[in-house]
């Protein structure tokens, strides 16, 4: 799978604003990014979060304790940030930095690889995360692209 541009990363973010996000929204969401996982069997964690508060949370099969490390460092990032975490990564290797070190963030506690995405609500901006992680960075960012996709032409 062939890493996003950054104009495609953004385009991304831009395309999928939810017109609200309430905590049957972070069901539904979770249960569909559950459904493609087991599809494919993803060996993956995922979370999703609206502001400080834990929603949703599943581990399947073949995911193990260091996907929850990763799923909270990944997270931080778009905290952070705003933006996806793959989109944060990205751009900085576009400028030939690197993150860890360049960032000057803790790498035990950011990490800049794909598989957390903002939830942004119309109107409000970014009030939460939902990260994958299990499986390769470019795979964990785009299954949650793909169940956003489903979610917003769900809606």
């Amino acid at each position: 799978m062939t890493a996003p541009t950054i104009a495609e990363l953004q385009a991304q973010q831009a395309r999928l604003v939810l017109p609200r996000f309430t905590y049957e929204d972070a069901w539904a969401l979770g249960t569909l990014l559950v459904e493609l996982a087991r599809e494919c069997r993803a060996p993956v964690a995922i979370d999703i979060r609206r502001g400080g508060r834990q929603l949703f949370r599943a581990a399947l099969p073949g995911s193990s304790a260091d996907n929850d490390d990763w799923i909270d460092r990944k997270r931080r990032v778009v905290e952070r940030y705003g933006e996806s975490s793959l989109l944060v990564g990205t751009r900085f290797r576009a400028k030939g930095k690197s993150f860890d070190t360049d960032s000057r963030l803790d790498p035990g506690r950011y990490a800049a690889h794909g598989g957390a995405f903002p939830i942004a609500v119309e109107g409000a901006g970014v009030i939460g995360t939902v990260t994958v992680s299990g499986l390769p960075q470019v795979e964990d960012h785009a299954l949650v692209v793909e169940a956003l996709e489903h979610f917003t032409h769900s809606e």
